[in-house]
């Protein structure tokens, strides 16, 4: 009887830590371990940045087929549905409803941050992300380092 009292009350332990892991990522907003047309500070709100298109810009594809690029240097389009911030800082742009489940991401690490104005502005509005595309938990994502990478799709 006593080592199942024990067994017990060690699996509890266990869920315990385990939820109170889970509910602390949600909580405090870390949703990432730290590693990920934009406004610069100067620019009024309601603009992009100057980024003229060139011939040698590739086409951007879909958030939703963003993955076959993979390891390469790409461009991916889509709706930024809404912006968070994290309590560490970071912020990322949310093209699904459900981030966990979205094909792609893309974030914009604090010690980044500063070189663009408001980022809530993008939401609502179609982006045109260009970057190395990374595999980040089985998604592709970019992460977004300067301005330039980032511009109001047509």
């Amino acid at each position: 009887m006593k080592r199942r009292q024990i067994a017990v009350v060690f699996l509890c332990l266990l869920v315990a830590f385990g939820l109170g892991l889970w509910l602390g990522g949600r909580v405090s907003g870390n949703r990432r371990a730290p590693r990920h047309a934009v406004l610069t500070a100067s620019e009024p709100s309601g603009t992009a940045p100057p980024t003229p298109a060139t011939s040698n810009d590739s086409p951007c594809a879909d958030i939703r087929n963003a993955s076959p690029l993979v390891g390469k240097r790409g461009c991916v389009a889509g709706v930024v549905l809404r912006t968070f911030t994290s309590r560490a800082g970071n912020t990322f742009l949310d093209f699904c409803q459900d981030y966990r489940a979205c094909p792609f991401s893309s974030v914009i690490f604090a010690s980044d941050r500063d070189k663009f104005g408001d980022l809530a502005s993008l939401q609502g509005k179609r982006v045109e992300i260009r970057g190395d595309v990374v595999s980040y938990q089985d998604h592709a994502e970019i992460v977004i380092h300067d301005p330039q990478q980032l511009r109001n799709a047509p």
